[in-house]
């Protein structure tokens, strides 16, 4: 039963990140052949934990509810509930870019958009009606609510074009809303998180890899801009939210090189003991190298595809790390 009591909502950051993983290795399939079934393998492995994790999130509320209630409304830990909507539309992406089977994607997409939108109102008023929060409780694991936003139209952009009528007009306002509110959240955010990380200490080793969170919503705010109006019929001249798209890839550049040199120092003054906020490497930088490949797709810039190969395997040996470290510390993550 203390598996149950003690599932922390960010287990779900695992899914997130091993799906986007997944979805990465198809992208550079072509770069080199294996990763194709690697995609494929990982993407069913992700499906079969997501629902064993869902059974585990929701026994905990009916069986442990004061210790679920007690992260919703903790300051840090609240940030990271919407991660179970966030991966619900990771696995939607899967299921488009993977498998291709749309139907599938649709009904994932529209349970994490859902739980998304729930979580987006349910956590900021939490955040603003709460009395006790401090600047030391500010930290990157505050953008996983805008990230979860500007996830929503990745896949749902895909629907737009197969559906018709009042339906249509539906995915098409979500879409925005998921892009507009989120993106704009990210930019308040952000000014927020650069005034703590100047004029407060640095973060704890525990939060150290939030650091990396920034880049989610620069990759995804990238794919979702890029696919919305790909896709939108209604857009005429696309050049220019393109070149926006690119303007923003390359403050990302910036920020993971900046997020490297930060997180050699904690290595360097060895503080960077594992925890679960590891798993915060892996989707932000996931997101990144996706939106480096559909960058350099629609510019036709080899070497920009080529440097988000090479971003790539950095994903990959940071997966293999992360998930290591995981199996190798579960029972001493669950004694809580």
């Amino acid at each position: 039963m203390e598996y149950i009591k003690n599932f922390a909502p960010s287990w779900f950051a695992s899914i997130m990140g091993t799906g986007i993983l997944a979805i990465s290795c198809k992208l550079f399939s072509n770069f080199a052949g294996f990763l194709l079934p690697f995609s494929h393998f990982l993407f069913w492995l992700n499906i079969s934990l997501c629902f064993v994790f869902l059974i585990f999130w929701i026994a905990r509320w009916f069986l442990f509810f004061e210790n679920a209630k007690n992260d919703l409304f903790h300051p840090v830990i609240s940030s990271f509930y919407p991660t179970i909507a966030v991966a619900f539309l990771v696995i939607a992406g899967g299921f488009i870019i993977i498998l291709h089977n749309l139907k599938l994607a649709e009904i994932f997409w529209v349970i994490g958009t859902v739980l998304m939108i729930f979580f987006a109102f349910l956590v900021p008023y939490i955040m603003f009606t709460h009395e006790n929060i401090q600047i030391s409780h500010i930290n990157p694991g505050w953008y996983i609510p805008p990230v979860g936003l500007i996830v929503i139209p990745i896949a749902g952009a895909f629907f737009e074009p197969i559906n018709s009528g009042i339906y249509k007009e539906i995915i098409i306002i979500i879409n925005f809303l998921g892009y507009g509110a989120g993106f704009f959240l990210y930019i308040a955010l952000l000014a927020i998180i650069i005034y703590r990380l100047i004029l407060h200490s640095p973060l704890p080793q525990n939060l150290a890899p939030t650091l990396w969170i920034n880049l989610g919503p620069i990759g995804a705010g990238n794919i979702a801009l890029i696919n919305i109006v790909s896709k939108s019929s209604f857009i005429s001249i696309k050049e220019p939210f393109f070149i926006f798209a690119l303007v923003f890839w390359g403050f990302g550049l910036w920020w993971l090189v900046m997020a490297i040199i930060m997180t050699l120092r904690y290595i360097k003054k060895r503080e960077l003991n594992y925890s679960m906020s590891w798993w915060a490497f892996i989707f932000p930088l996931g997101a990144y190298v996706a939106s480096t490949h559909l960058i350099a797709k629609i510019f036709n810039f080899e070497t920009i595809n080529i440097l988000g190969f090479g971003i790539f395997w950095l994903l990959f040996f940071i997966w293999i790390m992360t998930l290591v470290f995981t199996l190798k510390n579960i029972k001493q993550i669950f004694k809580g």
